[in-house]
């Protein structure tokens, strides 16, 4: 019974995103990415459907190190697209986040509002509201001449 479960488990999803998805909760990026990096074409080993999800995996993985260069990720898994609403939710809060760091204020409230409406479980509510205080706090700080935020 629990031989069926695996094989049928396997053959639906790559055993290798499944056991870089459970490192990247355990907090392991380094161990995520090179169970990641063992899919060398994705798509040849992976379901169209799965597209998504790989990118959005390899974007996590790549915002840690360097959070602006994982962009490209995020918005290729939200083109992909991907099933799940709290995964399209993931990507455009991440979106908004390099947004703000590229002081593009408009572009991070557009993509923090999307994520709001895609994420129908309140799965990230706390980090939403935690990224719109955060953003507040930027309207407080104009920059004057001689670049010294001003307070």
């Amino acid at each position: 019974m629990l031989m069926g479960g695996m094989l049928l488990l396997t053959w639906f999803f790559n055993e290798n995103m499944i056991i870089a998805q459970y490192f990247l909760r355990k907090e392991k990026a380094e161990k995520a990415e090179e169970w990641l990096l063992k899919i060398s074409d994705y798509e040849k080993y992976l379901h169209k459907k799965q597209y998504g999800y790989y990118n959005l995996l390899i974007g996590l993985i790549e915002s840690r190190k360097a959070p602006l260069k994982s962009e490209k990720y995020f918005k290729k898994s939200l083109s992909l697209g991907m099933r799940m609403s709290h995964n399209t939710a993931l990507a455009k809060l991440s979106l908004a986040g390099i947004a703000m760091a590229k002081r593009n204020k408009r572009e991070a409230q557009q993509y923090l509002s999307e994520a709001a409406k895609d994420d129908k479980n309140k799965l990230l509510a706390d980090q939403i509201k935690m990224m719109k205080q955060q953003m507040a706090q930027m309207d407080k700080q104009q920059v004057v001449r001689g670049g010294r935020p001003q307070f």
